[in-house]
């Protein structure tokens, strides 16, 4: 089936050149398994898991039957003063995942809002704690933290921040994370720990008891997969520990199982205080992100409120909606029931051994990678991104779907995906980038 652009033209879509796009759409009208079809009816391998939520693969009967029922039994349920059964389950089996210690859930319905949420938790923790004053939050270049104004302001991308003035004040920056001797280095850099202590830098230029959180992304995904060196992760949780700092990971893209394990904390062997997540939680079925907080994080932002009143006042009116609820359940059970987390273990050295196949195509400067997750950067044309954006078209139109931000290239795909099917998504990405 073929679009014109006037049939287009009434949706603005989001981080996605709209005049160029309603020129050459790229529609996609069926997922199953690991593959798209388009609107012209070609077949499109997904090198990206959708968008890094799709981990077991797509069109899955079991979520769709899931959300179905429940839709049937009961579609919504105001979220304040009343709840329903599915929520507390899902929120019993996510604590069971998460790392020990962490054992409250707060649901919403998006990474940007999970991010958020984080922030306010943070900052009623401290003020429950008689540190109200802690209001400075440190994130890091090239840190990709959703789009709420709370997100926006933590992270470090800079076409993210530029057009809205109205960011948080009080938001300070670490350095990121890729350096240029550690390039095509698989797994975890072996330089680059002590940029943590950025950190410490700020704690002694504004006081550690003006801070309230440190916000990172285990790996740096949505900016080209930047893997944390050795030992930077564990040194951001001794400052954080030493100055009464809150350590929050956003795994967005790192949970449920993109790391081989439940969550990148678990791979990395750092405990923080707060993990947010979203996208695989429900396997994209359904919109639903949640927040993870440690036990003494929820013991006293709640004990500090006098009996019967509220302790948070925040929440949506999608907060732990029955739908997302149910899809997140048949999602965790087919992650348990096919072994996913350990499937996605097990294939890593065959999708890392492809993916750094590349390596010498000229177009290539840099490949960085762990677990299920590998980052590609193309030396950039005319101007940063433009590149980018012709390999995405280029791509599609040769039958591979992957994410690209600017001139990085990210590859996640679904646990499911077979080997052949890693061989497949490698040879069209060597097909077309040997083009340039």
């Amino acid at each position: 089936m073929q679009y014109e652009a006037n049939t287009l033209e009434n949706h603005w879509l989001p981080f996605t050149a709209n005049r160029d796009f309603k020129q050459e759409p790229r529609l996609l009208v069926k997922g199953e398994g690991v593959y798209y079809w388009n609107h012209k009816g070609e077949k499109l391998i997904d090198g990206s898991s959708g968008l890094f939520c799709c981990a077991a693969g797509h069109a899955r009967k079991e979520i769709a039957a899931a959300v179905g029922k429940q839709l049937l039994e009961l579609d919504y349920g105001p979220p304040f003063q009343l709840a329903h059964p599915a929520s507390f389950e899902l929120a019993r089996k996510v604590a069971a995942l998460t790392p020990d210690g962490l054992d409250y859930v707060f649901f919403c319905n998006s990474g940007s809002e999970a991010i958020d949420t984080a922030i306010k938790i943070a900052l009623a923790y401290h003020r429950a704690k008689g540190e109200g004053q802690r209001t400075r939050f440190v994130s890091r270049e090239r840190a990709y933290h959703g789009v709420n104004i709370g997100g926006v302001s933590l992270s470090g991308m800079v076409r993210n921040r530029e057009t809205f003035g109205a960011v948080m004040p009080g938001v300070v920056h670490l350095r990121h994370t890729w350096m240029p001797e550690n390039r095509f280095q698989r797994g975890q850099p072996e330089k680059g720990a002590e940029l943590a202590d950025d950190l410490q830098r700020f704690v002694d230029l504004y006081g550690a008891t003006s801070i309230a959180a440190c916000f990172v992304e285990p790996i740096a995904g949505s900016t080209g997969v930047l893997v944390p060196p050795k030992g930077y992760l564990e040194r951001l949780r001794k400052i954080c520990d030493a100055n009464g700092i809150l350590l929050v990971f956003d795994e967005v893209i790192c949970g449920f199982g993109r790391t081989g394990k439940a969550f990148a904390a678990q791979s990395f062997g750092v405990t923080p205080d707060i993990i947010t997540m979203a996208k695989a939680l429900t396997n994209g079925a359904q919109p639903m992100g949640a927040v993870a907080v440690s036990d003494r994080i929820y013991g006293t932002v709640v004990d500090h409120a006098p009996a019967q009143a509220v302790e948070l006042f925040h929440g949506y009116t999608y907060s732990a909606h029955p739908a997302a609820c149910a899809a997140g359940l048949a999602a965790l059970a087919i992650y348990e029931k096919e072994g996913l987390f350990e499937r996605a273990a097990s294939l890593s050295t065959y999708f890392l051994d492809a993916v750094w196949s590349l390596k010498g195509i000229p177009a290539i400067t840099d490949i960085r990678g762990y677990g299920m997750l590998a980052g590609i950067d193309l030396a950039p044309a005319e101007k940063p991104g433009a590149r980018g954006l012709d390999a995405t078209k280029r791509l599609f139109n040769a039958g591979l779907h992957i994410k690209f931000t600017g001139d990085a290239g990210i590859i996640a795909p679904p646990f499911v995906a077979e080997k052949s099917h890693i061989d497949q998504l490698v040879d069209l990405l060597r097909k077309v980038l040997s083009q340039y």
